[in-house]
């Protein structure tokens, strides 16, 4: 295990010798506890043995004192102290961290959300601005922050996860590391509370750290790191020797919950493929700005925020032809995928004459554009 740790920090290491920019390497995991601060601090450990200039920008123990322990003898750069609702808190400074310059920094947490009244609202922020600087970052996420996947790991655990991380953010990483443990161990840790106080044990075994919820994170972790590392192999293998999927287009409408799905659905697709990704509205009469209904105005900003952090291009299309402007976008950008919701009377309130859908489809097959059509809602499987 020691050597192992050795040989990933020394991986790490070459790839910081190798370019000037800021290098990303995250440890990814099923959940908290599977040892991925751990992991961080181990590398920290070995470049700075290595002497290299490593600091510590923001370590979470938790009060774990295996962690705290491998905390000693790290340099580390120290916290910014902000008062909120008559309290003392801290948070990573970040302008500290780029006036120090350390060759590698180490931030925990990358989902965590800061203090309102930070220079950033999310680390991830944080982390990008100094990536931006030419410091190299080492972090640490679990599986349920990354954004893409949100819905599936919802309706896995039951719990709404408002911490989200852009897949994005992960597209620039240079290493994605998977952490992994079995369940059984991972559930042993919990019990002799080498993850959470003993008075939150029982809650947490009685929740989130449940076999059937764990085992579907897992599932996820692995396959992410694997689609991870097949985008890399897309990277390093020349064109001409591969297949490549093109632009892909997303049509949605200002119906909040299926653009968001045709969203996250859209943003696995791109990046796996690495294809230019637009996502397309197109404004009739019934939609224009003294029209439409407040609520779904506001829907529709919110996923164009999602689109343009998930990687996409947003287009806004004004024309009472719908189909004819989709076609006719499409055809300029020279798209290879067409990615829909499926027709229904809510969704497609451009489309209702099912001869104008007909036209679409045909128009599209002409150019030879595939068409995907997204279901609404995950369906359950009995």
């Amino acid at each position: 295990m020691e050597h192992q740790i050795s040989a990933s920090a020394e991986k790490f290491l070459n790839l910081i010798r190798s370019a000037r920019r800021g290098k990303l390497k995250i440890y990814l995991g099923m959940a908290a506890g599977v040892g991925k601060t751990y992991r961080m601090l181990m590398d920290a450990k070995e470049l700075h043995r290595q002497n290299i200039d490593v600091f510590i920008g923001y370590i979470e123990t938790h009060g774990r004192a295996e962690t705290e322990a491998m905390m000693q003898n790290l340099p580390f750069i120290n916290r910014r102290k902000v008062f909120y609702k008559g309290k003392q808190l801290e948070e990573m400074d970040v302008d500290a961290v780029i006036m120090q310059k350390p060759v590698v920094v180490i931030v925990d947490e990358l989902a965590h959300t800061n203090i309102p009244g930070s220079k950033n609202e999310k680390r991830w922020q944080d982390v990008r601005e100094i990536l931006d600087a030419g410091i190299n970052v080492i972090s640490a996420v679990n599986i349920q922050h990354i954004e893409s996947i949100n819905e599936q790991v919802e309706k896995i655990t039951g719990i709404k996860i408002s911490e989200r991380v852009p897949d994005a953010l992960f597209q620039m990483a240079d290493e994605v590391v998977n952490v992994d443990l079995t369940i059984e161990e991972l559930l042993v840790r919990m019990k002799e509370g080498k993850i959470y106080d003993p008075g939150k044990v029982s809650t947490a075994l009685a929740n989130f750290f449940q076999k059937e919820k764990l085992l579907p994170l897992r599932d996820l972790a692995i396959k992410e790191v694997s689609r991870l590392v097949e985008r890399k192999m897309q990277l390093e293998i020349p064109v001409e020797q591969r297949e490549k999927l093109q632009t892909i287009i997303t049509v949605i409408s200002s119906e909040a919950e299926r653009g968001k799905r045709l969203i996250r659905k859209s943003s696995r697709l791109s990046s796996l493929y690495r294809s230019k990704w637009y996502v397309v509205y197109v404004q009739t009469a019934r939609e224009t700005v003294e029209k439409i209904n407040p609520l779904a105005q506001r829907h529709l900003i919110n996923n164009f925020k999602l689109a343009t952090e998930l990687g996409a291009e947003v287009v806004e299309l004004k024309e009472n032809d719908a189909a004819g402007a989709l076609v006719a976008f499409a055809q300029k950008c020279e798209a290879a995928l067409m990615i829909i919701g499926m027709p229904d009377f809510s969704f497609w309130g451009n489309f209702t004459e099912k001869k104008e859908f007909r036209q679409l489809m045909k128009a599209i097959a002409h150019l030879n554009i595939d068409i995907l059509m997204v279901t609404p809602y995950e369906i359950d499987k009995k």
